[in-house]
């Protein structure tokens, strides 16, 4: 499916876009990947979901992406007395690990594991970051803290620690059961919250096999502190800007999303930014005109993908607000000044030949003003590093593999499409000259660039660049 533009769309499923209808309208408004949060979805619905995604594929004869994502490890307080205190500011309050129901002068924190990292002077932010508490005491199963900023305190109310590397990895026994259940249901790309450090990705990998690509949601301060590692040993990077302006001050996030954008695409690996993107329209039809801004932004900036949450999952104009993403990133796109800030946010090519074909590509393409550049991939790669150099022309991946082409939904730039198996590469460019043309691409005798490896069907191998046309 043709877009029209170059940004990917993630749209969330929910309460209010579960139906195989709805899933339907979504992606014909512009959904280009599906969200599936396990933090709200069991088992058996996940597989609904998949299965009501894969029935819309098959309906309209294209791949489409499934992204699941996993919890992660969420803290929470226990439960208090009254179920509600007010903590007033000043104020000390103990967190401990007797299980009694609590009250204003101290509360149950069931995650030993984390008293036993706390130390003095350390934060803890809860509900979001509307009460603040700093350590003042440590001790054998419990810590004292100041009440920083107080307020109401009720149950079950989450915990960041953004001062503490947490001795947890950002697998969770519930992660371990939701990454086995969505592997075996056949997702495209899994993301993992919460991630700290680079091997917290070495148990999701392990498990995954290949099965499914990793993204890694950037959300704490720790990540930050190691991003181009992480980097390094992810698929895709999500700027998880909701809990990232919790964990760090809120007015850092604008800087870091630049930060992780531009890193993220200097290694070529896709980038995701997501969280309250047109969070108003979750009960409204219109977006403020800040929010268009902020999804503006991404776009300028070369986000692979924007993402939606509540807006698509439980809004109740999920619809519009997916129309209104993407009729802001197709403006955006035709704006004169987008081609200029992406041509002065190009990266040198890694000293690679897959690198420097995309380069000399991109150049090309741009030079003679091919209708496309056509990439064979079976992997995946030589597309990825295609993208990488953010072309002006379209960019039409022909793959013979139905998981690769799933994959590369949420990457910048590609039109994607599933073929046939073929040896010979005159007839695989005949077929791309064939597919540009009924995409609306081109017609014929207009030029095109194709790169691929040679011998064809050699995963991971790219070699091979040729002008060709439209036939």
């Amino acid at each position: 499916m043709i877009r029209g533009r170059r940004v990917r769309i993630v749209a969330t499923l929910g309460p209010a876009s579960s139906e195989q209808h709805q899933i339907q309208a979504l992606h014909e408004a512009g959904v280009d990947v599906f969200r599936i949060n396990m933090s709200h979805a069991d088992h058996a619905h996940m597989r609904t979901l998949v299965g009501r995604i894969r029935a819309v594929e098959t309906e309209l004869g294209h791949p489409i992406t499934i992204l699941a994502d996993l919890q992660g490890p969420k803290l929470r307080i226990g439960t208090l007395q009254d179920g509600s205190v007010d903590l007033e500011n000043g104020a000390s309050i103990t967190l401990d690990s007797d299980k009694t129901p609590g009250d204003a002068s101290r509360v149950y924190l069931p995650h030993p594991e984390i008293l036993r990292s706390l130390r003095v002077g350390h934060r803890l932010l809860i509900d979001d970051g509307k009460l603040s508490l700093k350590i003042t005491d440590v001790r054998e199963g419990a810590v004292t803290a100041e009440v920083v900023q107080g307020g109401a305190l009720s149950n079950r109310k989450g915990v960041s620690c953004p001062d503490t590397l947490l001795p947890v990895g950002a697998l969770t026994a519930k992660d371990m059961s939701d990454l086995e259940a969505v592997l075996a249901a056949d997702v495209d790309w899994v993301a993992l919250s919460f991630i700290q450090r680079p091997e917290d990705l070495a148990e999701a990998r392990k498990i995954a096999r290949g099965r499914a690509a990793l993204m890694s949601k950037i959300e704490k301060p720790q990540a930050i502190e190691r991003l181009d590692e992480i980097i390094e040993l992810s698929d895709a990077l999500m700027v998880a800007r909701g809990d990232l302006g919790v964990e760090m001050p809120i007015e850092q996030v604008p800087g870091l999303q630049k930060r992780i954008t531009r890193a993220a695409r200097r290694a070529g690996k896709p980038v995701v930014v997501a969280t309250q993107m047109l969070e108003s329209m979750i009960s409204a039809p219109v977006p403020t005109r800040a929010e268009v801004s902020d999804v503006a932004t991404a776009v300028f900036e070369g986000a692979d993908a924007v993402m939606l949450s509540a807006e698509s999952a439980t809004g109740a104009f999920s619809i519009e607000s997916v129309a209104m993403m993407d009729k802001v990133a197709k403006e955006v796109e035709k704006d004169e000044n987008y081609h200029s800030i992406l041509r002065a946010q190009r990266f040198e090519p890694e000293e690679t030949g897959a690198d420097a074909l995309a380069a000399a590509a991109r150049q090309i393409g741009e030079t003679l003003n091919v209708a496309a550049t056509v990439c064979f991939t079976i992997s995946g790669t030589t597309a990825l590093r295609m993208a990488r150099e953010r072309p002006f022309s379209p960019v039409l991946v022909m793959s013979p593999s139905e998981k690769t082409a799933r994959r590369l939904g949420v990457v910048w730039g590609l039109h994607t499409v599933v073929c046939e198996n073929k040896d010979d590469l005159g007839e695989m460019i005949a077929d791309a000259g064939a597919a540009i043309a009924s995409q609306g691409l081109g017609k014929s005798g207009d030029r095109l660039v194709v790169v691929a490896g040679l011998p064809l069907n050699t995963p991971g191998l790219t070699n091979f660049l040729q002008l060709a046309f439209v036939r």
